[in-house]
């Protein structure tokens, strides 16, 4: 636990002192939010549209901001440190760790931004929005974990990532708007349990097979 934890620091104060993936996320955040309230102007959208935006403009600032997560250390060459002090199994939910942090911290940011600029974007089941707000970013800081270590080890390291990340996370982005629809609409929590199983399902298996097949990655 004390490496996990090392590791998050240690990435942690990096990304204060250089500050390149919130940058990224905070710039594309005000851009993608700014597009879609001049795109819709004065016009009155349905609000199961503004729930598909929301994790549209979720989805692209992962992909963003998340991706240097071991091409950094692959550039700054310490990577080898890092294997020689750590597990890669500790190493990776370390990485996971921050990830988690900065993608909850930003999509709360591009929540609360969504919600106070779009009126029409109205939740009447906030208690199961909560809940696929936090299933959601478990899901993707997972995946872009993951992702991330392979595309490190890769050469086309830009392009790479989202042809990587879009078919790994279409299904859970699409659960995730097929639950934010239910709780504009105000459904109850009952009616959307196949939804949330299909979540936790989610999560369960990108963590547990992004641990398996971590170790085989870093020592290539």
């Amino acid at each position: 636990m004390k490496k996990i934890f090392y590791i998050f620091l240690k990435d942690f104060s990096s990304e204060l002192r250089t500050r390149y993936a919130l940058n990224a996320l905070v710039m594309f955040i005000i851009v993608a939010v700014s597009i879609i309230l001049f795109s819709i102007g004065s016009e009155k959208a349905p609000e199961n549209i503004f729930a598909g935006m929301f994790w549209v403009v979720v989805f692209f600032s992962a992909m963003s901001g998340l991706s240097r997560t071991f091409v950094s250390e692959e550039e700054r060459g310490t990577t080898l440190i890092l294997s020689l002090i750590a597990h890669p199994t500790s190493i990776l939910l370390g990485k996971f760790l921050f990830n988690l942090v900065l993608i909850f911290f930003i999509n709360t940011v591009i929540a609360v931004l969504y919600y106070t600029v779009f009126s029409d974007f109205v939740i009447r089941n906030f208690e199961m929005f909560v809940y696929a707000f936090i299933l959601g970013n478990i899901g993707i800081a997972g995946s872009s974990t993951i992702i991330a270590a392979i595309i490190s080890k890769a050469n086309a390291k830009g392009t790479l990532y989202p042809v990587l990340s879009f078919p790994i996370l279409l299904p859970l982005i699409l659960m995730l708007i097929e639950i934010t629809k239910f709780s504009v609409e105000g459904i109850s929590l009952n009616e959307a349990t196949a939804e949330f199983l299909v979540l936790i399902s989610y999560d369960i298996i990108m963590i547990t097979a992004s641990i398996m097949v971590f170790e085989i990655i870093w020592r290539d």
